[in-house]
């Protein structure tokens, strides 16, 4: 009875194996290739789970699901910003989560419980130090086009208007702020002549080639400049200005998901240890679970979320922001 039971158990591990080998998990991510196509490697070679991913802007992605419809062969949205996670979850697009995922984050976890928060950055003011000094730059977001103006800066602003995390920052300006006052810095902006990038490394390293002097971008892509040995400055804006807005990443599973077993483990991987301390090490993002070390060169976690203004980050205007850049001619 032993043999024949061990035998059995060998044959249930091996249909276990084979099966996890069959499935191919659709990812639709808003998260960069560069940043995030390691840890899917790392999944995958773990797991046996084939993984399938389909790279591209929040936006983009949030239009491609609802065209798709049911006929979507996505598993899982793998977000850039919480603004879009939201508005998938307010489209009925995602399946509510278990609390065995949601009780793993320290902090953001949706009202929805349709998605899973996995990382957090800030929103920062990125310059070069040979040009502008830290105690001259603004105290807020609001005020940098006048500090261009004042300091002589026209055609010198860097800016990312395509970039999914900016998008989430003009969102979080108009729940702030109104959106006359976004308006009117948007256009005040737009009046520099700024140079236009169409991603946020682009962009600094124009700063750092003296192309342009600053921009707003997210915090972990100077950091990583930084690691490579390059003088970039990093301006906090005063403690709840937009200008530092927590911008969160995360997953949700589609309703359109065939293999929610695969998809389950693929959050629950993004929540593990190797997973988050991945964000950390590698990309210089604050991890969101315990037990996980920062990069030593940050603020804690704490400190930098008083930075942020306090929002809710699932219901950002996304749609508003997106037709204020559009009728602007920013987008």
């Amino acid at each position: 009875m032993q043999l024949r039971r061990f035998i059995t158990l060998i044959g249930l591990a091996a249909l276990g194996l084979a099966f996890a080998q069959q499935q191919t998990l659709t990812i639709y991510s808003g998260r960069e290739q560069s940043l995030v196509e390691p840890l899917v490697k790392q999944f995958q070679a773990e797991t046996g789970i084939r993984v399938q991913v389909r790279y591209g802007k929040d936006a983009q992605i949030l239009a491609a699901l609802q065209e798709e419809g049911s006929r979507s062969p996505a598993d899982i949205f793998w977000a850039n910003t919480a603004g879009a996670l939201g508005q998938a979850a307010s489209k009925g697009l995602l399946r509510p989560l278990g609390d065995t995922l949601l009780r793993q984050p320290l902090a953001f976890v949706p009202v929805s419980k349709a998605w899973v928060p996995v990382t957090v950055r800030l929103r920062v003011l990125a310059y070069n130090p040979q040009k502008l000094k830290p105690e001259e730059l603004p105290a807020s977001i609001l005020d940098l086009p006048r500090f261009a103006q004042e300091k002589g800066l026209v055609g010198r602003v860097g800016w990312t208007p395509t970039y999914s995390s900016f998008q989430d920052m003009v969102a979080g300006m108009i729940a702030l702020y109104g959106e006359g006052r976004t308006r009117e810095w948007l256009s005040a902006m737009k009046a520099l002549n700024p140079k236009s990038y169409a991603s946020n490394p682009a962009m600094l390293d124009a700063i750092r080639a003296g192309e342009v002097d600053l921009g707003s971008t997210n915090h972990y892509y100077v950091v990583r400049f930084r690691r490579a040995g390059y003088n970039l400055g990093l301006h906090y804006f005063k403690d709840g200005d937009a200008g530092n807005l927590a911008l969160v990443t995360g997953a949700g599973i589609l309703k359109t998901s065939k293999n929610l077993v695969a998809a389950n483990r693929f959050l629950t991987y993004l929540l593990s240890p190797k997973g988050q301390q991945y964000f950390a090490g590698a990309v210089g993002e604050y991890p969101l679970v315990k037990g996980v070390v920062a990069d030593a060169h940050l603020l804690p976690l704490e400190e930098a979320l008083a930075k942020s203004p306090k929002l809710d980050f699932e219901k950002l205007p996304l749609d508003q922001a997106l037709r204020l850049l559009r009728e602007l001619g920013i987008l």
